[in-house]
């Protein structure tokens, strides 16, 4: 019998009611039938004895108490047992009516009605919460393919695709980035259509790594084809010249990244092009970025040419050193255009400054965009979508979004490394006049660019050997002009740190032989047997080297087989 029965019948047996039978309520009667009189005698109550003392009504209807007599002496008692409760058994049967039944665990019970109303609610809540997400993906979707139609080749079937990224020969893709102003206040204006932003993004999407460097928007180079500048003229014309002004824009990218490519020593395969609206939208987007500000002013930078966007009533670069966090899009833009200026100060080497503050807001950009208080921001990745899709052009294909989206993911931190050119102690440019113009040109001498393309290949290619430094004599014993330092070249555009380039006394070398002075530097001589597929000899050399030279090389038959 369950606790809640036995309680109701304790509880109705107070207030008079007997529980014989089955027909009553709770197993019993509800209340017994009167019985007739006989002989004019009214019967008396069961249960009770001859003689007994009659049972007092209690002064309080509301709580009824039936007093236990014992029977008198000598009077047969009736069989049935007397019915009485205490005041503490009343209570607890009481408590008992309340109490909901419970598990082996001691957890509440939860009745057949209850478990299939709970299930409807949470079936409910569960498919409006997919409805909202579906709702949400489909809006989200419909505005990256829109912004992708503006902006990436190809069709939205493409977008299923995950194409990788073209590379080059060192299995590098290499984008070239660029900004243009044609979007200024006031409309168009002829210096609008200068590549004042320029920029290779490097990105090994295996390695899973990329480096940024940037071109000086004054270096002086030839010009492929004469334009309105003449036949020679700073790189931040090219893209002008090439597209007539902008009207031909994929010849006039194609021409800049031919001719930045030319001066990197860098095949590259892709161009982004934004304009001033998609730095100050993107950064809005995000909901602001921050930068750190690092001059050699004490006092930090400040830049007055920017003050007329709001009337002259505020600083729009005006920062101390250290960090600076929430700079809207308005202000960073300004910041990554800011140079030496007359009146300011913090930016002595203009140019070059501003090219590295161009470089760390779109390092913050990025690094804002892929953290999780934006990717789970409806409203700012829309907003970070609109910002691209509206302003900025490529020739990245549909097919390959998703590839170009993950390696933003992971290639953040330290994965993504600026070069600097004018680094001191490894500077390869300088700044010189050419035609009455202040123009950049390489240390090595103007429209010598060798300097720079090896600097920069033994940045992004850097690996154990190139990290090892060792010394390579490469000496020519194959008796043909010149093979030896052709030798020399391919070593060195390998990563190898070379050495002299001589001839080697006249003798039998096979097809190479290579010679190791000294110990150490295993991933040198690792690289050098796998390239010539041949052992590393120790001992000297067949003739006197310099004394840092850690290998020598010696080029026998293996000259005269490309000779052929």
């Amino acid at each position: 019998m369950s606790a809640r029965r036995k309680a109701m019948q304790v509880f109705l047996s107070i207030l008079g009611f007997h529980t014989r039978g089955k027909s009553g309520i709770i197993g019993g009667e509800f209340m017994s039938k009167p019985k007739h009189s006989v002989d004019g005698f009214v019967p008396r109550n069961r249960g009770r004895t001859v003689g007994a003392t009659p049972v007092q009504t209690p002064a309080n209807p509301k709580l009824p108490q039936v007093k236990d007599h014992a029977p008198t002496p000598g009077i047969e008692a009736d069989a049935r047992p007397r019915v009485g409760v205490s005041r503490s058994e009343i209570d607890d049967s009481l408590k008992q009516i309340d109490e909901p039944e419970r598990d082996v665990k001691g957890r509440v019970k939860k009745t057949p009605e209850q478990k299939a109303k709970r299930k409807k609610i949470i079936k409910r809540v569960l498919i409006a919460l997919l409805i909202v997400i579906l709702a949400v993906a489909g809006y989200v979707g419909v505005k990256a393919y829109m912004a992708g139609s503006k902006a990436f080749k190809g069709n939205i079937f493409d977008f299923v695709q995950k194409a990788p990224l073209k590379m080059d020969e060192n299995g590098r893709s290499n984008i070239l980035v660029v900004g243009t102003s044609e979007d200024d206040e006031g409309g168009e204006h002829p210096g609008g259509n200068l590549t004042d932003s320029i920029m290779v993004l490097s990105i090994d999407q295996n390695k899973k790594n990329a480096y940024m460097v940037s071109m000086p928007r004054d270096m002086w180079v030839k010009l492929d084809e004469a334009c309105d500048v003449g036949y020679e003229a700073k790189i931040n014309t090219v893209y002008m010249c090439g597209s007539e002004n902008g009207k031909n824009e994929a010849a006039g990218m194609a021409a800049l990244q031919k001719k930045v490519g030319e001066v990197f020593g860098m095949d590259l395969q892709y161009y982004v092009h934004v304009n001033n609206t998609v730095v100050r939208d993107a950064v809005d987007a995000v909901g602001g970025i921050t930068v750190t500000i690092e001059s050699e002013d004490p006092r930090g930078i400040y830049d007055p040419n920017f003050d007329w966007q709001c009337g002259h009533k505020c600083h729009m670069v005006d920062y101390k050193n250290g960090q600076v966090a929430q700079m809207d899009g308005a202000h960073a833009l300004a910041f990554a255009r800011a140079r030496n200026a007359q009146g300011g100060y913090g930016l002595p080497n203009g140019n070059f400054d501003r090219e590295k503050n161009q470089q760390k807001v779109l390092r913050a950009i990025q690094e804002k965009a892929i953290s999780a208080g934006t990717l789970t921001n409806v409203g700012k990745v829309t907003a970070l979508m609109d910002a691209f899709g509206n302003n900025l052009r490529t020739n990245f294909e549909v097919k390959e979004i998703r590839t170009l989206a993950d390696l933003g993911q992971v290639v953040k931190g330290d994965k993504l490394q600026s070069i600097s050119l004018t680094k001191e102690g490894e500077m390869v440019l300088t700044t010189g006049n050419v035609s009455g113009q202040s123009v950049v040109k390489p240390l090595d001498g103007l429209y010598d660019y060798s300097g720079v393309q090896k600097y920069i290949q033994k940045q992004i290619n850097s690996d154990d050997v190139t990290k090892e430094a060792a010394e390579v004599a490469v000496l020519n014993g194959s008796g043909i002009a010149g093979a030896a330092q052709v030798e020399a070249d391919k070593l060195e555009s390998k990563g190898f740190t070379l050495g002299a380039v001589d001839n080697a006394p006249a003798g039998d070398y096979g097809k190479v032989k290579i010679y190791q002075i000294g110990d150490g530097n295993a991933a040198t001589k690792a690289r050098l047997q796998k390239i010539y597929g041949v052992k590393v000899t120790a001992g000297d050399p067949p003739a006197l080297v310099g004394a840092e030279t850690k290998f020598v090389v010696v080029v026998g038959t293996i000259a005269q087989s490309q000779s052929q």
